[in-house]
């Protein structure tokens, strides 16, 4: 059985629309699993659900064999042994950063209250800091605090709400790792919400996407990114071009031509291709050679490392991710190339 397991929650709005539906996941010990989507779909009402703040109205919650919530059972938050933190580290002004982490242990002695606060300092690097009051750390640091807050009292799942969303990206980079080394050094189960595609891989051991208040797709970020399974998460998850083809085997027909596909394609697909598995090369022929695709460059959008180029090619708009230092602005003639493999969605038509 798994340590966390979410079983055809549903959550209502008192209109009667369903912010959560039907929304099943597994979580395994000591693992860091994102909700990861859009705006309204639901992700942040799931993280209610398993903190205890709203009650299900269907669909069985339940930790390391214990049913939280379910058909006649709804265990109040404060018995569930889940901590939660905030986009908002909400520390108490008036207090040291030691009493910040010890304030939730008011069943200890004070000395050993602040010796198990001192020994969560640790890990999230914050030795030094315990006599510093919040206004006197950077927002990094106050974000650390409230994390090691959350984990004083030994709660046996974090809930993380966008935790970083409030930071400079700099800063929100350096903690997310100082963090996420924290969390697996305690060995800690993490359930965290964010709709930040970059921060979601970067941090989690797998992802759930949502939409519409159900899980998507859930998987390692590698496997979800390379292998969607359906147009929305090709999308959310980094962008693609979206083409109709059709399937033999391990390739399809399309208007690219042949391109090669991840698995198996049968029939009419629907393929979707990651904006690196394409590559423009400047084309200063007159004419097309051996073949080649000829495209217009549209737009470009110098994204630092690399650049995002829309093209028009064969009739479609597709999007290139390349070299910033391509000699190719808007009106350029370039040279399509297909470099990677397409995949088969499951939108595919029947």
């Amino acid at each position: 059985m798994p340590f966390l397991s979410l079983d055809a929650l549903t959550l209502r709005t008192p209109s009667g629309a369903s912010s959560v539906d039907g929304l099943t996941l597994a979580v395994e010990p000591g693992e860091v699993v994102a909700l990861l989507g859009p705006s309204g779909c639901g992700k942040t009402a799931a993280l209610r659900l398993v903190a205890g703040f709203d009650r299900p109205d269907a669909g069985t919650l339940t930790l390391d064999g214990r049913t939280l919530a379910g058909p006649g059972t709804f265990v109040p938050p404060e018995q569930r042994g889940v901590g939660m933190v905030f986009h908002d580290a909400a520390l108490f002004p008036h207090l040291s950063v030691l009493d910040n982490v010890a304030f939730g242990l008011t069943a200890l002695p004070r000395p050993e209250a602040h010796a198990r606060a001192r020994a969560l300092l640790k890990p999230f690097g914050l030795e030094g800091f315990e006599a510093r009051m919040p206004h006197a750390l950077s927002g990094g640091q106050q974000q650390r605090v409230a994390l090691a807050r959350a984990l004083a009292p030994g709660p046996r799942v974090l809930l993380l709400d966008e935790p970083f969303s409030r930071l400079d990206i700099a800063l929100r980079a350096s903690t997310r790792v100082e963090v996420r080394r924290a969390l697996k050094s305690l060995g800690t189960t993490v359930l965290f919400v964010t709709q930040d595609q970059g921060e979601a891989m970067a941090f989690a051991d797998r992802l759930a996407v949502m939409r519409a208040g159900k899980v998507e797709q859930v998987g390692t970020p590698e496997a979800v990114y390379s292998t969607p399974r359906t147009a929305f998460v090709a999308y959310f998850l980094g962008g693609t071009n979206l083409l109709p083809g059709v399937g033999f085997g391990n390739g399809a027909r399309t208007m690219l031509g042949i391109l090669p596909v991840t698995g198996h394609a049968k029939g009419n697909v629907l393929l979707s291709l990651r904006p690196e598995a394409l590559r423009l090369v400047p084309d200063t022929d007159t004419v097309a050679v051996g073949g080649a695709l000829r495209a217009e460059v549209l737009t470009r959008e110098f994204q630092g490392p690399s650049a995002e180029y829309t093209v028009a090619c064969g009739g479609m708009e597709l999007t290139v991710r390349g070299a910033p230092e391509l000699p190719l602005r808007p009106g350029s003639r370039a040279r399509l190339e297909v470099v990677g493999r397409a995949v088969v969605l499951e939108d595919s038509p029947d």
